[in-house]
């Protein structure tokens, strides 16, 4: 059969809407600066479905970085990978910088924290290892998952005494082969906001011997004492063997980074397929890295203020009698029962009618019967534009209740 024809006549659980969806439920094209408020399909927008969470994509020392190196190095700079030819003193100087911050000895950068999360998994594991994860870990640890060649064993999301089930048979296993035992999760699960057990999961170090790897993509920069993430916060970083952040969130820009003792961040420059042979970070990126840093460490008050409207955000939709789950960190999920046919309803009234952009998830990523819709509050919002959206939410769940959306049957979007 022709792989292509056999593909087309199944586009996946979310590619059977694309002839409808693209472009406005998926896709969607927001414009203008990086703000609380942007331009969609030619209308103003209040956003939160960015991860700007410092407000550091549009802000002026940023941006007049960011085009000062651009115009300095332009887009090329270096050239090559960083083994070869693309290596840089800026380089090494943000990686010495990023350590010092969540409180490492090292540090290697990658180009995307996607590639870098599958990469690192990749490098650490042989087929004589065993990997423990939980089972709600971003795709890009279970894309790594599906590329070890050993033994896997999933504990059930924060379960510590499922978690210790399974260090107990990797145990086992690795007695049997001679390897060793990573284990990884989320510090900040990006879905439904609630933080990994990384406390729990410290403690099973006295009982077992593994290395702890921990993805702190939206941790990083937003809780914490410092912003130093999850393992800050809840006391255990030091217990972190491998700490990973991304570039993406609180840092509103592209790429991520690696962090551990020296030796194995030594190890890993020396191993890391996605790095050995892929180009290295441009220097404008790696420039504007190193100011978002700086003005991280040098303004709390950002950070004071993203969790001034996330408090005001989750407390307000509580009061309304919203479903936030159990999140403790600024992702914050409204979680309601419908269809997907009402979830279509539902986002389309939010946009057109009230103005106001979020994300919206369905079937297969959440359970059959279930709309979540993910705001992620930032320190560019105001808390006035919090209590718009408590109100417009308010107003959009008593519409969803009564039967109204339902009525409406599947909305199809025709998109210029």
């Amino acid at each position: 059969m022709d792989i292509f024809k056999k593909r087309l006549e199944n586009f996946g659980p979310l590619g059977k809407y694309a002839d409808f969806a693209h472009g406005y439920y998926m896709f969607p094209k927001l414009e203008g600066p990086i703000q609380a408020r942007m331009k969609f399909q030619g209308k103003e927008v209040l956003c939160w479905s960015l991860n700007n969470y410092l407000g550091l994509a549009n802000h002026p020392e940023v941006r007049k970085a960011d085009t000062e190196a651009t115009a300095e190095w332009g887009l090329g700079y270096p050239m090559g990978a960083r083994m070869m030819s693309g290596h840089t003193k800026y380089h090494e100087q943000l990686q010495n910088e990023l350590a010092a911050f969540v409180f490492k000895e090292d540090a290697y950068l990658f180009n995307f924290g996607y590639q870098g999360m599958v990469s690192t998994i990749d490098a650490l594991l042989d087929r004589h290892d065993a990997l423990v994860y939980d089972s709600d870990s971003h795709a890009c640890m279970i894309d790594g998952a599906r590329l070890h060649m050993g033994k896997r064993f999933k504990f059930a999301h924060n379960d510590m005494k499922d978690c210790e089930k399974q260090l107990q048979l990797a145990t086992e296993h690795v007695a049997k082969t001679g390897g060793g035992i990573l284990l990884m999760t989320e510090g900040v699960f990006g879905m439904v906001g609630d933080q990994g057990d990384l406390k729990g999961i410290a403690e099973l170090k006295k009982k077992y011997k593994f290395r702890f790897l921990v993805d702190d993509a939206h941790g990083v920069g937003t809780i914490g004492e410092t912003g130093a993430g999850a393992g800050q916060f809840q006391g255990v970083q030091d217990e972190i063997d491998l700490y990973f952040g991304t570039f993406a969130k609180s840092f509103a820009l592209i790429g991520g980074f690696v962090a551990g003792d020296k030796d194995i961040i030594r190890f890993l420059t020396y191993n890391l397929r996605s790095q050995i042979y892929a180009k290295s970070l441009p220097m404008p990126i790696v420039i504007g890295l190193l100011k978002r840093l700086d003005l991280m460490r040098k303004h709390p008050e950002y950070r004071e203020k993203l969790w001034e409207n996330v408090n005001a955000l989750q407390l307000g939709l509580k009061e309304k009698g919203f479903n936030l789950g159990v999140t403790n960190t600024p992702v914050t999920p409204v979680m309601l029962n419908g269809t997907v046919d009402e979830a279509t309803q539902l986002t389309y009234d939010l946009r057109e009618n009230y103005g106001i952009f979020c994300s919206i998830v369905t079937h297969p990523v959440v359970p059959q019967g279930i709309i979540l819709l993910r705001i992620i509050p930032t320190a560019v919002h105001s808390l006035e534009d919090v209590k718009y959206t408590v109100d417009a939410f308010a107003a959009i769940k008593e519409k969803l209740t009564s039967g109204e959306y339902a009525k409406m049957g599947f909305r199809e979007m025709t998109v210029n």
